[in-house]
C-alpha cells in the first residue's frame, strides 16, 4: 500500500479563482455590465446576475450496461454519469436531492468537489462532517453560489457510492485563457468493474485495490479485445470539423486509476486545471490524478494524416492496474469518415505524477505568505485489530459519526473532539506557508484543490483561513478515503454558529435518527 500515490482533495478550503477582463471565451457570461470598473490589474469580482439555477436530483437503483456488461449500480435520475449542473459565473444554485434507493441500509449525500462554499459551509455535503446522511425516502436541498467558473463535478460523499454511479458534472460558464469555436462539455474518465466497489471493498482492505476490469470515456466504453466477435459494449466518438477547435472538460472521476489522456498526433492547449484558469501550455499527453480537472482546447488540424484518431485514457500501471488498459479509448472522426482508427498512440513514461508545476501557472498569480508551519504530519498505513488496512493522517485514522456530523458538535458547544476525528483547529486569518519557504517556491504557485502527493514523498499545503467552517480533507482513492485517509480542519469556530442553519441541520439528522431505529444501518468505514 506504501507504493500508491494519493489524490490528496481539499474540500472547498481553496481561495476562489481570480480573472481580469483580459480573459476570453466563447461562452461568456450574460450580465457584462455587472463587471464594469475591472482592469486587467484587478481581479473581477462575481457578478451579480440575480439568476438561480435550480436541479432535482433522484436517487435511483439501475441495471447499467456501460461496457455491454450488465450490473447494478446507482443512478441519478436513472443515469450514469448523472446530469450536468450548468450555471453562470454569479449564479445561485439550488439542487434537490431525494434518496429513491430501495436498499434501506443506504444513506447519501451529494459534495459539489471544489466549490468553495464561502460562508455556505452547511451546503458542503460531506456527511459526518456539515450533515448527516439523507436517509432513504428524504430529501435535503443544497443551495450555493457560483463563485468560480469553469468545470467539475458532484458526487456522493456516503460510503462508496461516488463510484457506484452517483455523481455528475459541473460546467460554470466564464472567460477562458483561450479562444475555442466548440465547448463539448464535461469528460469523465472513470474506471470500472463488473463487480460493484461494496463487493470489492473487503477485499481493498485486506490485499490492497483491486484490478478493476475496464474503464470508461464518458460512461460507455467496449469490453474484449476488437478482434472478438464476443466483445460487447461501444466506443464514445466525436465528428470535429477541420480547422475547428474544441474543448474538453476532463474530469478523472476512479476510485483508483491514475490516467494518462491523449488523442493521437494532436496537441491539446490546457487552459484550466480544476476551477483555476492557467497560462496556456501545450503537451501531447496530460497525467491527470484522481478528482483533478483539466480544460483543454484541442484544434483539428491532422486532416492529412488520417480521417479517424483514438482518443486514450491510460492506466498508469506504477499505481493502477486495470485488465484493460490498452483499450479505453474513444474515436475523434473527421468529416464523415467511419473508418476505425489505426494511428498510434504518444510515446510516455509511466507514472503517477502531477504535471510539472512550472506548467501549472494560474492566470492571476497569488504570493504564498511568509507566516510559518512548524508541523509536518505523515500519511502511514497499518493494519487494525481486525488486519484491515488502515490510513493514519496526522498520528490517526478517520473515524467520524453519521449521526453526529462535525458541525452539529460545534452547534453544541464541544470544545474538544476525540483523535479519531483528525480535528485541526484554525481561528486566524493568517496565510499560512511552509517553513521551509527559502527550499520552495511561493510565486506563482500553483492553486488547485486536488494535488497528488508521492508515494513515500510529501505535498506542502497553504491556504488562506478565510471562510469559518468544518472542512474536510482526504485522499481521492475511493479505497483509502473509506480506510481513514483524512482529517478535518475546524476554521475560526466562533464564526460557524452564526452560518448554522439548525432547524435544516437538525431534520436532517432526526430524520436519519428516525430510520436508522427502524432499520439496521452499520456503519464499517471513516464515516465520510
Amino acid at each position: 500500500m506504501l507504493n500508491y500515490a494519493a489524490a490528496v482533495a481539499f474540500l472547498s478550503l481553496l481561495t476562489p479563482s481570480l480573472t481580469s477582463p483580459a480573459l476570453q471565451s466563447n461562452t461568456l457570461i450574460s450580465a457584462r455590465d455587472a463587471c464594469a470598473g475591472n482592469t486587467a490589474d484587478t481581479p473581477r469580482k462575481p457578478p451579480e446576475t440575480g439568476v438561480t439555477r435550480e436541479y432535482y436530483f433522484e436517487l435511483l437503483d439501475s441495471n447499467v450496461s456501460p461496457d455491454g456488461v450488465e450490473r447494478y449500480a446507482m443512478s441519478i435520475n436513472g443515469s450514469i454519469p448523472g446530469p450536468t449542473i450548468y450555471a453562470d459565473w454569479g449564479d445561485t444554485v439550488v439542487v434537490h436531492v431525494t434518496n429513491s434507493l430501495a436498499d434501506s441500509t443506504n444513506g447519501t449525500s451529494i459534495h459539489f468537489h471544489g466549490i468553495r462554499q464561502n460562508y455556505t459551509n452547511q451546503h458542503d455535503g460531506v456527511t459526518s462532517i456539515t450533515q448527516c446522511p439523507t436517509p432513504v425516502g428524504s430529501t435535503i436541498t443544497y443551495i450555493w453560489r457560483a463563485l468560480q467558473y469553469g468545470s467539475t463535478w458532484y458526487h456522493s460523499h456516503y460510503s462508496l457510492q461516488a463510484w457506484e454511479g452517483v455523481f455528475g458534472g459541473i460546467v460554470i460558464n466564464g472567460p477562458a485563457t483561450a479562444n475555442y469555436d466548440e465547448d463539448m462539455g464535461i469528460m469523465f474518465l472513470n474506471d470500472w468493474d463488473h463487480d460493484t466497489v461494496d463487493a470489492l471493498y473487503l477485499s481493498a482492505q485486506t490485499s490492497g485495490p483491486p484490478t478493476l476490469d475496464n474503464g470508461l470515456i464518458n460512461g460507455t466504453n467496449v469490453y474484449g479485445d476488437d478482434d472478438h466477435s464476443d466483445q460487447t459494449g461501444f466506443r464514445w466518438n466525436a465528428t470535429w470539423v477541420e480547422g475547428s477547435s474544441y474543448r474538453l472538460r476532463l474530469v478523472n472521476a476512479a476510485v483508483d486509476t491514475h490516467w494518462k489522456f491523449s488523442i493521437d498526433n494532436h496537441s491539446m492547449t490546457v487552459i484550466a486545471m480544476d476551477l483555476v484558469p492557467i497560462t496556456p501550455f501545450t503537451t501531447n499527453v496530460l497525467s491527470m490524478g484522481m478528482g483533478q480537472r483539466y480544460d483543454v482546447v484541442v484544434t483539428a488540424d491532422q486532416a492529412s494524416i488520417a480521417s479517424s484518431f483514438w482518443l486514450r485514457a491510460i492506466p498508469q500501471s506504477s499505481c493502477s492496474d486495470n485488465d484493460s488498459s490498452d483499450n479505453i479509448r474513444g474515436i475523434i472522426y473527421y468529416a464523415n469518415s467511419t473508418d476505425t482508427p489505426t494511428t498510434t498512440g504518444f510515446s510516455f513514461t509511466d507514472s503517477c505524477e502531477d504535471e510539472d508545476v512550472s506548467n501549472l501557472v494560474p492566470y492571476i498569480s497569488k504570493t504564498v505568505g511568509d507566516s510559518g508551519w512548524s508541523d509536518s504530519e505523515a500519511a502511514t498505513v497499518a493494519f487494525n485489530d481486525d488486519s484491515l488496512f488502515r490510513w493514519y493522517l496526522n498520528s490517526t485514522t478517520m473515524v467520524v459519526e453519521w449521526v453526529d456530523p462535525t458541525i452539529l458538535k460545534v452547534y453544541n458547544n464541544e470544545t474538544s473532539f476525540v483523535d479519531s476525528n483528525g480535528v485541526i483547529e484554525i481561528d486566524d486569518e493568517e496565510d499560512p506557508a511552509p517553513t521551509t519557504a527559502a527550499l520552495l517556491s511561493t510565486s506563482p504557485t500553483p492553486r488547485r484543490d486536488t494535488a497528488m502527493l508521492p508515494a513515500s514523498g510529501h505535498l506542502v499545503i497553504a491556504f488562506k483561513t478565510d471562510n469559518p467552517g468544518a472542512w474536510l480533507m482526504h485522499c481521492h482513492i475511493g479505497w483509502h478515503t473509506s480506510e481513514g485517509f483524512a482529517l478535518q480542519f475546524v476554521e475560526r469556530r466562533s464564526e460557524m454558529l452564526d452560518l448554522i442553519d439548525y432547524n435544516l441541520l437538525n431534520s436532517t439528522c432526526a430524520a436519519w435518527e428516525t430510520y436508522t431505529d427502524s432499520v439496521s444501518v452499520v456503519q464499517d468505514d471513516s464515516g465520510v
